[in-house]
């Protein structure tokens, strides 16, 4: 998958994501980034993973467990296009599903494994589809996708949330 989606391919937000991932084939990037990633992850200690840069700001672990939930969310509307099922599929509320996680409750460790394990899923998922799979399109939170540009927004999304964890809280 080293066709770069199109501006159709995704709303443009999206691209804000899109956009942080370099050329070459996206499984590639999203195999290294499991590696790297997980190296970083390794490197929070529990306690620091509580921390917040500001009140009302998300911590460590729950930014964790929401780039876990939202690369299961990007993975399965990949499986659902793919798959060639057209009914639209709703949004997802990002601070709902944060309020809802628990996140601080559960060992940082515990948030590290999940990563790993979501981010091995994603790759089998997407190593096996077949190619013409790549360019099905479906539509999820009323906006257009392309089974490729879920791909590549899950790589790109990770890569937002781990700037913004470099950036802001360490």
């Amino acid at each position: 998958m080293n066709q770069r989606p199109s501006p159709d391919e995704a709303a443009p937000y999206y691209f804000t994501y899109i956009d942080k991932v370099p050329q070459g084939d996206v499984l590639d990037t999203l195999e290294r980034q499991q590696g790297e990633a997980s190296t970083f992850f390794a490197g929070i200690s529990e306690e620091r993973s509580l921390h917040r840069y500001a009140a009302g700001k998300w911590s460590i672990r729950e930014v964790l467990n929401h780039i876990n939930d939202a690369e299961r969310l990007f993975a399965f509307r990949a499986l659902w296009f793919a798959r060639g099922l057209a009914d639209p599929l709703p949004s997802f509320e990002q601070d709902q599903a944060v309020a809802a996680a628990g996140a601080d409750g559960i060992a940082w460790s515990r948030h590290a494994e999940e990563f790993r394990g979501v981010r091995l899923a994603t790759l089998a998922l997407f190593r096996n589809l077949p190619t013409e799979a790549c360019s099905r399109r479906g539509v999820a939170s009323g906006n257009p996708f392309t089974v490729r540009g879920l791909a590549y927004i899950a790589a790109g999304h990770l890569e937002h949330h781990l700037g913004v964890l470099r950036e802001r809280y360490l």
